[in-house]
This record gives structure tokens, sequence and C-alpha cells, in this order.
């Protein structure tokens, strides 16, 4: 069963959704104008029930099929949300918000979530309810754990939840997933150090924040290379630096930011409970002070088993077997569809965008040639989950 042939008839309209959408983009929960278009587009295709304001600026949209013996309901999300980035490319659809721009594929996302509720609305050959999640603040904003304390599962009766993301450089026309962690979860720190500020030509008499700083960062290595079994997977990334201004003077103070990464809370735990003493540690040997302050990010996105076998199983149904990796490697980076997967079983999968800048790069765009397949696995997946006379 390959992809869906009236998704296919559907591509180049779905793929004009796409590119309005990355012409407007919008950040975080500021998605005003893109939920608009949602709700418009869902209540236009015959939606049984449109749904706005779920995690302050989510829609979900309830298709109804005409199948009968089912009251079950399965969730499918996409994300809203854009990214602060200038864009590089001058393309025809090219972003009109200075400093914003669809460099992750949201645009993509929404845009396939809508055209297989185009056609799910249409044929409605399924029991029970699919249900269209549209989220918004993803990148960084916690949008899927906000949707889930608005008591979206219980109000729509999800009882199982997909998700996915394109990934550049991963053949066009494939997927990939794998059962456990899939993406890690994500900490952000920063340090504070005190020293004594003084003349850079009379270092002994001072307590130099710079130096110690660059110890921590050094000592900061050892975290994942001598603490974590080497089996399991970290990162720990100081990311920016600021110390002093003048070329003659030590600073009294200097600031460290950066993110810690994990697949397990176990990790996640340790890597934590180690930046903590590395950095108190290490300032007191040179006579300084340090604190870390950590504020936390996403959870590890971690695929239920059954969920990721039937995931899978209908993706093969889309592209064949042989274009379903279903043991990719984990991804270090993080995903707030993380919170959806603790409180419902579910699965989330890695689809092909093809050659193409890597995501949050200016040069980024989502590959239209990719709408088919994945319009086709959301249709497949409520059809196949659904049966119409379960």
């Amino acid at each position: 069963m390959p992809v869906i042939d009236r998704i296919a008839d559907l591509a180049d309209e779905i793929a004009g959704w796409r590119r309005d959408l990355h012409a407007h983009p919008e950040l975080q929960y500021e998605v005003h104008r893109t939920a608009a278009f949602v709700a418009e587009k869902l209540r236009a295709f015959g939606c049984d029930e449109v749904a706005t304001g779920i995690g302050r600026t989510g829609v979900v949209g309830v298709i109804r099929g005409r199948g009968h013996g089912s009251n079950r309901a399965i969730g499918l999300r996409a994300d809203m949300d854009a990214l602060p980035i200038q864009e590089a490319r001058d393309l025809p659809y090219r972003s009109t918000v200075p400093g914003t721009m669809h460099a992750c594929g949201h645009d993509g996302h929404t845009a396939m979530l809508l055209g297989a509720a185009r056609y799910l609305a249409e044929t409605r050959a399924f029991g029970g309810s699919a249900v269209l999640i549209f989220q918004p603040a993803e990148e960084g904003g916690g949008g899927g754990e906000a949707m889930v304390k608005d008591g979206m599962m219980e109000r729509f009766g999800v009882e199982a939840v997909y998700g996915l993301h394109n990934i550049p450089d991963q053949p066009l026309g494939t997927f990939a997933i794998r059962p456990g962690p899939i993406m890690a979860s994500t900490d952000r720190f920063t340090i504070h150090i005190e020293g004594r500020g003084g003349h850079a030509a009379l270092p002994h008499a001072a307590i130099d924040t710079v130096l110690v700083g660059s110890h921590i960062v050094v000592a900061l290595q050892s975290v994942v290379a001598r603490a974590l079994d080497p089996l399991d997977s970290g990162v720990v990334s100081v990311c920016a630096v600021e110390a002093g201004h003048a070329f003659n003077v030590l600073p009294q103070r200097a600031e460290l930011r950066g993110t810690l990464r994990a697949l397990t809370p176990a990790a996640r735990t340790l890597m934590l409970e180690r930046v903590q003493a590395i950095v108190v540690n290490v300032a007191a040997a040179f006579g300084a002070q340090a604190s870390v302050d950590f504020a936390s990010g996403y959870p590890a996105t971690e695929n239920h088993p059954a969920e990721t076998d039937f995931m899978a199983d209908v993706a093969e149904q889309i592209v064949g077997a042989d274009q379903v990796d279903r043991d990719v490697a984990p991804m270090m980076a993080a995903e707030d569809f993380a919170y959806m997967l603790a409180h419902r079983p579910g699965a989330y999968i890695f689809m092909g965008n093809g050659p193409s800048a890597g995501l949050h790069h200016p040069d980024y765009d989502f590959n239209d040639a990719a709408i088919p397949y994945g319009a086709s696995l959301w249709a497949r997946i409520i059809e196949t989950g659904l049966p119409p006379h379960a």
C-alpha cells in the first residue's frame, strides 16, 4: 500500500499551505496567525470538532469515522512554531518576518497533518476518532506539556499519540524509528564564578576568574568521559563565556552557560550531580567561589515498544520494509513530544527530508517532495489503528 493516491493529488495544494506558513513564521506561543490558519482549514474540511486555545494557542481537530463499534481515539501531533533565525535563502516564499524563520520544518509538519486531515474528513474509512494536535512552543517553550496540563488527553479521549520530525540528509521516502529513548533530555546550566579582580600585571594579587572558568570547562569534559557508563550517552557543552571587558584587567566575575543532554533519567541525575561538584570544587581549589543554576528542559523522548512496532509497520505500508530503519541511533537533540509520551503510549519517527541544510540553519528549507509520505503515514495510522469494524 504505497503513498495514498488522493494525498498525492493534493500534494501541490498542501505545499501551497506549507509555503504560506513558511512566509509567515511565528515564535513559541505567539502562533496566532498559524493557529487561525489551521483552525480555518479544519473547519473547512468538515472536522466534527475544532478546539482552539489548548495549551494557550494550540489547536485540536477531531474527525469521527463512519465505522461502528469503536469509541477509541488516536492522536497525531504536529508542531507549529518557528525559530528566531534570519533566513538566508532568497526563496519566493521566504520569511516576511525579520529575524524569524521556519528553520526546523514545523511548517511542513503542520501542512502534512492538515493534508491528512482533509483526506480523513473526506473518506472517514475508520472507526473511532482521529485527534489532530497542532502544538505551539516546541522550540524551548514546552507547548507539549502545556497542552497535556490543559487536559487535552482526557478531553479528547486520546489513547495513543504519534509524532514525527523531518531529518535532513536522511533519504527522501524513508523513515527511521526505535523503541525506547530516541531523543535526549535537556537541561540548561549557568555557572557563576566570583574571584578577586585586579591588574593583569599583578596576577598574584588577584583570583583570576578567567583561569578558573577555563579549568571548569576542561574538567566538565570528564563528566561524560569518566563518570558516565561508556554504554550510556550524554553531552556536556559549555556554549557561552562572559568575563571582563578590558585587556589589562582580571575580572572579578565570570559566567559560563551551557547544556546537558542524556538519554536516561539515571544518566541525567548523575550528570547534574557531577557538574555541581566539579564547579564548586574546582573553583575552591583556586580560592574562588562558584555556584550553578540549573534550568530543567525537556525529558528524554521515549518510544513505547508496541506503538513503535505499529508505527514502523504502517510506515512500511507506505514506503516498503527496506525503507524503514527500525533501530536508528538516538539523537541527542531534545523534543517536547516527550511530555505527551509520558502521559499516553505512542511513538515518534524520523522522516527523510533528502539533501538539505541542517535543522536550525539559516539555509534550511523543508522538502515539499516529502509531503505525500508524511501525510500518507498519518492517514494510514488512523485507518490501520482504528479499523472501521473493530
